[in-house]
């Protein structure tokens, strides 16, 4: 499990803060198995703000040590499944051998069109390695990030509603904030919208109006369109802390970040599953509802 730290310039946003404020990023363990030395960029550059994915050895640059969890099951095969991506009549396939040749017909055969959600999963079949390893928020970003830009011809941060914005933070910065979960309990994060902290991707997107949110019943219940964007939690008590604004620190949470690509059903049509798209640390098989306790997806309209 990797611990993420962030360095954010507040200093031109608030006299009473000067020089750089440390937030440490509380999603962890959704990071590859291997090593990893390189720092990913994901802010642009007036937010300063950096992911550094640590190697897998625990250490943290910052001197606190990580107290780890057991979720080591969560890496385990699960039993064979089929999969159906819903609007097919086609593609029920064994799930080791998925066939993605169907799913943009699929796709726009049913629900809202999304562009960005099409080209997400264009440029992941299209993708010779589907599995890049680093960290999961990293992959997904950049994955939404540049269909985002391809079908709009610039960067989704051009585009970002003035009213995401606080008296401490840009749009950009609310919602690259949003984006990685940064929480603290300084008021700076508990200035952010409590309804969209702690969902992640899912819930800096809802807030920009660029889609629609769907909880946990709504997951599981079918609710989701393939190319949406997903933050999941593994205990529900760490979602709840980093909604109201936690010492990161002192906690070890467990979340991850990725897209979802289809529903796994048996032949019953009842929804056993869920394919995903990741840094190639679950992507392998399907998830399933005990994987996590909190699971939030976002629908794109864009």
């Amino acid at each position: 499990m990797i611990r993420i730290s962030l360095s954010i310039e507040l200093g031109k946003y608030c006299n009473c803060l000067r020089g750089i404020v440390a937030i440490g990023l509380v999603m962890t363990g959704c990071s590859s198995s291997k090593k990893v030395k390189e720092k990913v960029n994901l802010a642009v550059p007036e937010e300063n703000l950096v992911i550094k994915k640590e190697n897998n050895k625990q250490e943290n640059p910052y001197g606190w040590s990580y107290v780890l969890d057991d979720h080591g099951y969560i890496n385990l095969p699960t039993k064979d499944m089929t999969v159906r991506i819903s609007g097919s009549k086609d593609s029920l396939i064994r799930h080791k051998k998925f066939d993605l040749s169907n799913l943009i017909e699929a796709t726009e055969n049913e629900g809202p069109k999304s562009p960005v959600a099409l080209k997400i999963l264009e440029n992941y079949i299209n993708s010779e390695n589907k599995e890049p390893n680093g960290h999961c928020l990293a992959v997904s970003k950049n994955r939404f990030e540049q269909a985002y830009k391809e079908i709009h011809g610039h960067s989704i941060y051009e585009d970002l509603p003035e009213y995401m914005g606080t008296a401490m933070y840009t749009p950009k910065q609310v919602y690259n904030l949003l984006y990685v979960s940064a929480s603290d309990t300084k008021k700076g994060w508990k200035s952010l919208p409590e309804a969209y902290r702690g969902k992640g991707n899912a819930g800096a997107v809802a807030y920009a109006g660029m889609g629609t949110l769907v909880d946990t019943k709504g997951v599981w219940s079918g609710d989701l369109q393939p190319g949406a964007l997903m933050q999941v939690w593994r205990f529900q008590k760490d979602y709840e802390k980093v909604v109201k604004g936690v010492d990161v620190k002192k906690l070890d949470p467990y979340g991850h970040s990725f897209i979802f690509i289809g529903y796994v059903r048996n032949d019953k049509n009842e929804i056993e599953g869920l394919k995903i798209a990741d840094q190639g640390f679950q992507s392998y098989r399907p998830l399933i509802p005990r994987d996590y306790e909190v699971w939030w997806g976002v629908n794109l309209s864009i």
